[in-house]
């Protein structure tokens, strides 16, 4: 008789696992690859070049943290970077705070601010939490403008980068974009922690169906609040660092059009998935250093790619890689 146990078709759970398996070889191997380019880049590439493109790909997976794995569109994460990069410069200038010191100030304040907004925001839901949400960011923005700390127009300049931990030099290009690198590593792996706990999988079923999110007996105000605030604090976090890189906090910092470059980051690497804002950024920031220049008018550029790929690639470029013949085949369908 033939052993029924020892068959050839596997089961639909059994293909899920060696799918799942698949991908989290690939995403290895992409990760240890992707850290071995970052070690060795500043031997390519120009470090503030690359320190900025590092700063702005985890302010956009901090936004993407939001939008991506909540389904909720801000356009008010200007506030929280802006914000940051202010407290930021101003503990570590007028306060002389060491800059890890002043990096968490920036972090405490734009966690606190989120709160705030957050707390605001979440009682509407759509295009009229995304409105208040910019509402509340413009307030914040006159703010700044008015403030004695922020320096008004002029912005805090010439922000000492000191050493780090005491001992560490981070007026050294090479120390300072280890020190970036290190800070987005951390913020990433706390994005990758908090999208895959219990937490995250409940913000995710309240992105798909937030009624029935409800109807299982889970405050769903409280979630939203959540993770809002934790996208503010590491939209804060890129945005301290950035204060140090750069060694000023402006008003562009706050403006509403930051919150627009952030969400065109986004937008092009693929809402919901972890790695494509990151490819995002480095398109808006490659083509915003290397056309700057140029005779090339840089925001027209940057709206014709924005919508080439609204238009050729739907889900962004590493969603619809995700959603390829060959990222099937790598498992990255489960993995969204």
């Amino acid at each position: 008789m033939t052993d029924m146990s020892d068959t050839s078709v596997k089961s639909p759970a059994g293909q899920r696992a060696e799918r799942s398996a698949t991908a989290s070889m690939t995403y290895a191997a992409f990760l240890i690859a992707g850290l071995a380019f970052l070690v060795v880049a500043p031997a390519f590439f120009y470090p503030i070049f690359l320190m900025k493109l590092l700063c702005f790909a985890l302010f956009a997976c901090a936004f993407n943290l939001l939008l991506g794995y909540t389904g909720l569109l801000s356009f008010g994460h200007a506030t929280f970077f802006g914000g940051a990069a202010y407290f930021t410069a101003h503990a570590v200038k007028e306060w002389g705070f060491p800059p890890e010191l002043g990096v968490l100030t920036g972090v405490i304040g734009a966690a606190l601010l989120g709160l705030v907004m957050g707390y605001v925001a979440i009682r509407r839901q759509g295009i009229y939490f995304a409105m208040i949400t910019l509402a509340l960011s413009q307030m914040f923005f006159f703010f700044c403008l008015q403030a004695e700390f922020t320096q008004g127009e002029d912005g805090i300049q010439q922000v000492p980068r000191g050493h780090l931990f005491g001992f560490i030099d981070l007026n050294s290009s090479t120390n300072m974009y280890y020190f970036v690198l290190a800070v987005f590593v951390i913020g990433m792996v706390i994005i990758w922690r908090f999208i895959n706990s219990p937490f995250g999988m409940i913000l995710k079923s309240i992105r798909e169906n937030e009624a029935r999110a409800t109807s299982l007996g889970y405050s769903v105000a409280r979630y939203k609040l959540g993770a809002f605030v934790m996208s503010a604090a590491l939209a804060g976090l890129a945005g301290g660092v950035k204060a140090l890189v750069f060694q000023f906090a402006t008003l562009t910092d706050v403006a509403w059009q930051m919150s627009g470059e952030v969400i065109l980051m986004t937008l092009l690497g693929g809402i919901g998935t972890l790695i494509g804002p990151i490819f995002g950024a480095g398109l808006v920031v490659t083509l915003q250093n290397y056309l700057a220049t140029s005779d090339f008018p840089v925001t027209i550029i940057t709206g014709v790619v924005f919508m080439i790929c609204v238009l050729v690639f739907r889900r962004g470029i590493v969603g619809e890689f995700y959603a390829s013949w060959i990222g099937r085949k790598l498992g990255f369908e489960y993995r969204r």
